[in-house]
Formats: structure tokens, C-alpha cells, sequence
């Protein structure tokens, strides 16, 4: 819990920070690294984003654009890009992946083929945030300001809808079931974004097992739950007053939430309940191929890994 007088490290006031450096970072971000890194001990980096299409194949990106790659065995540095701050990752296949973020107060998105990094779309006027997609000819990217973007296989459109507060997640159920979350939550049903009535300000990340159960977290320790019609503040088990920065789960008794200051929770169904991640750094990110296979990845820390009894730090190269 925080105490009078200190500073409590968001995700945007990280991101705030990188966006000041972005002269810096570009200078120090090659399109390709010659030789493995360890940001994490070097520049004490954090990891802001994590996404894979299996345990063998996991992507982890920093705040100033190195993304790490793990083989199932070995976490190794690939690429630098200068993307400036990655803040989110999605992807249809090892083949078609997107990143988001934001250089000098302006958005960017990357695009991987599997083989090389390339900018896809630098005409943001805000910084992205959150990046999901149905389908490689259907993705979405959220930001500041109400920024919505869409993508459709070969450009990327403003879908924003005059929104003035921060979107910082996006998740759906399919194309035409989208849920953008911030300071307010937006839902897309295949033709307008609306506002979502009852809902709350400070929500930070969206996952959902299904379009009827969908779970938002966000500061002081909020957790909203959608059952399909409407939200509602989940409390059971879950009293933490720390900020919840992301959430994902395997199913819909099956979620983690991460946070502030090393928190982590677990979802079985029923309620929630409180797990030990061996830090006190704060956690942004998290990702998993299985319930036995969970990468948690934060500020200033290595990646963390849950193999579904408990969890311990991966060595980084």
C-alpha cells in the first residue's frame, strides 16, 4: 500500500516518462541488435506488454521498444524497434503481430511477419494503449483521448467517437463484440461504439472468456464483471487497494489480475484470492498459454512465470 508522500508508478505516468526520452530511446534503439541484451539489469526497463501463441513462442515488449523472445527454454533480446513505449501486443498468429505505443506524444503502431519489425501506421495524433484483434483483417487500437483505430487488412481507420477520456484496453468476443475500457467502457457491436451505462472510471485492462463474462480491472483495486447485460463491482475475496494494471485468463475460473507493488490475484470461479509473487515491484503485464503456463512481466523486475503452484523469476539473457 502506498504510503504519504510516495509516488505511486502508473503505467501512464511510466509512459509519460518514456514519451519525454523518446529523443533518447531512438538513439539508443537499433533496427537490429548485433548481440543479446539484458534491459531489464542495464536500463532497468519495463515490461509493458506480453502476448505468444504458445509456451514455446512468447513475445515480452519494454517501455522503450526492445522486444524479448522466449523459445519455451531461454529468454532472449531480438529486436530494438523505435516504436518508443510498447504499450500493448496482440497477434492472429507468430505471422501477424501488432504493437502499440507512442513516440513524442504521437501513436505508432508496429507490425511483425514473423521474420522483421515494420511501422504500419505513425498518424496517430495520441499515444496507443491497447491493441486486439478478431481476426488479421480486424483489429483494434485504443489510446488517449478516446483514440480508437481499425484496422481491415490493409489500413488502418479512426473509429474514435469524440470520447475525451483515456481508453487504455481493448478486448472482444468477435468483430462485432468489442469492449474498449478507460475512463469510461465503449462497446462496438460490428457498426457503432456506445457507451456502457452503470460503468467506472480508472479501468486499466479487459479480458473476457466469452461476450458474457468479461472482467476489467483498474485502480484501488477495482474489478467490474460483465454477465452479458450488465457490469457489476466483484469484491469477493479481492479487497486489495493496490491499482490492477491487466488481467487474463485461461477461462472464466481461471484469471489473474495483476497490479501494484507485486500483487497478484487469482480467479477460480468462486472468488478471489491473493497469490504470492516473490516482489514488490509493480506488475503490468500478463499472459498465458495454459493455467500452468503464465508470464507476468512489471517494473524494474525479470519476467515471472506460474507453472500452477507458484511463481518464480525466468533468468533473462
Amino acid at each position: 500500500m502506498a504510503v504519504a508522500g510516495e509516488a505511486i508508478m502508473t503505467p501512464q505516468l511510466i509512459r509519460r516518462f518514456a514519451w519525454f526520452l523518446a529523443g533518447l530511446g531512438s538513439l539508443l534503439l537499433l533496427p537490429q541488435c548485433s548481440k543479446p541484451l539484458n534491459p531489464l539489469t542495464n536500463y532497468n526497463y519495463t515490461i509493458t506488454a506480453l502476448w505468444g501463441t504458445s509456451g514455446r513462442n512468447v513475445l515480452a515488449a519494454s517501455d522503450l521498444g526492445l522486444i524479448l523472445h522466449y523459445d519455451g527454454r531461454t529468454w532472449r533480446s531480438g529486436v530494438a524497434r523505435d516504436i518508443g513505449f510498447v504499450n500493448g501486443m496482440w497477434g492472429s498468429s507468430s505471422s501477424d503481430v501488432f504493437a502499440v505505443g507512442g513516440v513524442a506524444g504521437r501513436g505508432r503502431i508496429e507490425h511483425f511477419n514473423g521474420h522483421t519489425w515494420t511501422i504500419q501506421y505513425d498518424s496517430a495524433p495520441e499515444n496507443l494503449l491497447g491493441v486486439w484483434g478478431s481476426s488479421p483483417s480486424d483489429v483494434f487500437a485504443v489510446g488517449f483521448f478516446g483514440t480508437i483505430l481499425h484496422y481491415d487488412g490493409s489500413a488502418w481507420s479512426d473509429q474514435s467517437i469524440g470520447t475525451a477520456g483515456h481508453l487504455n484496453g481493448v478486448w472482444g468476443s468477435s468483430g462485432h463484440d468489442v469492449f474498449a475500457v478507460g475512463d469510461s467502457i465503449l462497446h462496438y457491436d460490428g457498426a457503432h461504439w456506445t457507451g456502457q451505462p452503470g460503468t467506472r472510471f480508472g479501468l486499466m485492462g479487459v479480458w473476457g472468456s466469452s461476450g458474457s463474462d468479461i472482467f476489467a480491472v483498474g485502480v484501488i483495486g477495482t474489478i467490474v464483471h460483465y454477465d452479458g447485460s450488465h457490469w457489476s463491482v466483484q469484491t469477493m475475496g479481492s479487497e486489495t487497494s493496490e491499482n490492477l494494471f491487466a488481467v487474463w485468463g485461461s477461462s472464466g475460473h481461471d484469471v489473474f489480475a495483476v497490479g501494484a507493488y507485486g500483487r497478484i490475484l487469482h480467479y477460480d470461479g468462486t472468488r478471489w484470492s491473493e497469490q504470492s509473487s516473490g516482489t514488490a515491484e509493480h506488475l503490468y503485464s500478463v499472459w498465458g498459454s495454459s493455467p500452468r503456463d503464465v508470464f507476468v512481466g512489471g517494473f524494474n523486475h525479470p519476467i515471472l512465470h506460474y507453472d500452477g503452484n507458484t511463481w518464480s523469476i525466468q533468468p533473462v539473457p
